[in-house]
């Protein structure tokens, strides 16, 4: 079994390789309960339908494309609400959870949290979907192949609009575009897509990079395509890019998200 390790606010984690961890080790007082229940119903939350935390469970190997350094990955997911109970959605056949942990982010800005997940599809590969107390709310398409991949960047209000935008690398091997996606009027619609960036390489159990704030400005750290420089985006006047200068080790992506 993989050993369980601490994951950062936002979603990513940058460490030396090794077996890939599961991610997010928080409890749950009612493990497996409600599983069934409907991945598409959505509804107002009530009081005790915040989410406090939540993992992946059921660890499964029927989607073995192995892009995390193993091919084990997730069949459920696990949310502990305020009120100390418990609610598991399990993925059909055809789908897994091919991630290395669920963002807890306030996706709708009304101050209550939802779940940003990576699902992959047997034929049409991987997408971007959020979740609430009570199942998948809204997802990007697919990317429409079997084992292509995406990474999460990061979440929040990146353009200053009052909504919140989720960025991600797709393919981050292959095609290196950073995609960003608004969420309003309960949809997600894509908004940018930037080529030449990257944040993942092949079988690394990490996502490089991640989401800063300096000066009130929030910015986006990813690494050039050629894995050679180190690149911020941000939104002023439209979408902009800037070196930061050479990716010259491991952790220079990591070093890069303090101001």
């Amino acid at each position: 079994m993989r050993q369980r390790a601490p994951t950062p606010t936002n979603g990513a984690r940058h460490a030396p390789k090794a077996p890939r961890p599961r991610w997010r080790p928080w409890p749950c007082d009612m493990r497996g309960a409600l599983i069934g229940l409907s991945l598409c119903l959505a509804g107002p939350a009530l009081a005790t339908d915040i989410i406090t935390t939540a993992r992946y469970t059921d660890p499964t190997t029927r989607y073995p494309h192995g892009v995390l350094g193993d091919r084990i990955e997730w069949g459920a997911l696990e949310l502990t609400l305020s009120d100390g109970t418990g609610r598991s959605f399990t993925l059909p056949d055809h789908l897994v959870f091919e991630d290395l942990a669920p963002r807890v982010i306030d996706v709708t800005g009304d101050g209550i949290p939802e779940i940003i997940v990576v699902e992959s599809d047997a034929q049409l590969g991987a997408r971007i979907a959020v979740y609430g107390p009570h199942g998948r709310m809204a997802a990007t398409p697919h990317i429409g192949t079997r084992f292509r991949w995406l990474a999460p960047v990061s979440a929040a209000d990146l353009d200053g609009d009052g909504h919140v935008e989720i960025a991600y690398v797709d393919r981050p091997h292959l095609a290196k575009i950073l995609r960003i996606w608004r969420f309003a009027d309960s949809q997600l619609t894509e908004i940018a897509a930037l080529p030449g960036l990257t944040n993942h390489r092949i079988g690394e159990n990490f996502i490089s990079g991640g989401l800063r704030i300096c000066d009130g400005q929030p910015e986006l750290i990813v690494a050039s395509a050629d894995w050679r420089r180190i690149i911020a985006v941000r939104h002023k006047d439209g979408w902009r890019t800037r070196d930061l200068g050479p990716l010259t080790d491991d952790k220079s992506l990591a070093r890069a998200l303090t101001c």
